[in-house]
């Protein structure tokens, strides 16, 4: 599978790194080979600077991706994303085929913006809760939850709670028993 998590300038570093290690992980303890390939992709191949100036090179672009089973778009600093018509489509484009959708923190303002949060109830981080909900009346914002399953689309709150949603993705996807592996190999408690 596929496993697409998307970065921009000023993402937040584990918001794209924890999904990465996590899926990276379960590769590596899967008795099946490796079932996922994540994925680093962005508008261009151009190196992405993230918060705090953590450089990261994506493997693909938005146009030249192979087909994804999941996407995931990384939190941060989102506003300029979210206004990226290009960016929003892209993303709406992907999840009429994509098994799943997913957000970590302020990447569901993304989702939202593409339409994907209409009508279902989302999560981000703490901090932007009042914001998600006076900007999307029509998403139910959940509050003091890791993460809102919603079947094709799931969100997650803010960066570490990313690791949760992936795991949850891996039990999804995979089985409990290699999510349990993967959290106890990466000595994460999975909550």
């Amino acid at each position: 599978m596929n496993i697409g998590i998307f970065i921009y300038p000023d993402a937040e570093v584990l918001d794209f790194s924890g999904p990465f290690e996590v899926f990276s992980t379960a590769n590596r303890l899967s008795s099946i080979g490796e079932p996922f390939v994540p994925l680093l992709i962005a508008e261009t191949l151009d190196p992405v600077a993230a918060r705090g100036g953590y450089s990261v090179n994506p493997r693909c672009t938005m146009h030249d991706h192979p087909p994804l089973d999941v996407l995931i778009v990384a939190g941060g600093v989102h506003t300029e994303v979210m206004k990226n018509t290009a960016i929003t489509s892209w993303v709406a484009h992907i999840a009429r085929s994509a098994q799943l959708v997913a957000s970590v923190c302020t990447g569901a303002f993304v989702l939202a913006e593409a339409g994907l949060l209409r009508g279902l109830s989302a999560t981000t981080h703490w901090e932007d809760i009042a914001e998600l909900k006076s900007g999307y009346p029509d998403v139910t914002v959940i509050e003091q939850q890791r993460w809102v399953d919603q079947g094709q689309v799931v969100t997650s709150g803010g960066i570490s709670a990313g690791i949760d949603m992936s795991l949850h993705l891996v039990a999804r996807l995979a089985s409990v028993a290699l999510a349990e592996r993967t959290a106890r190999q990466m000595e994460f408690d999975w909550r």
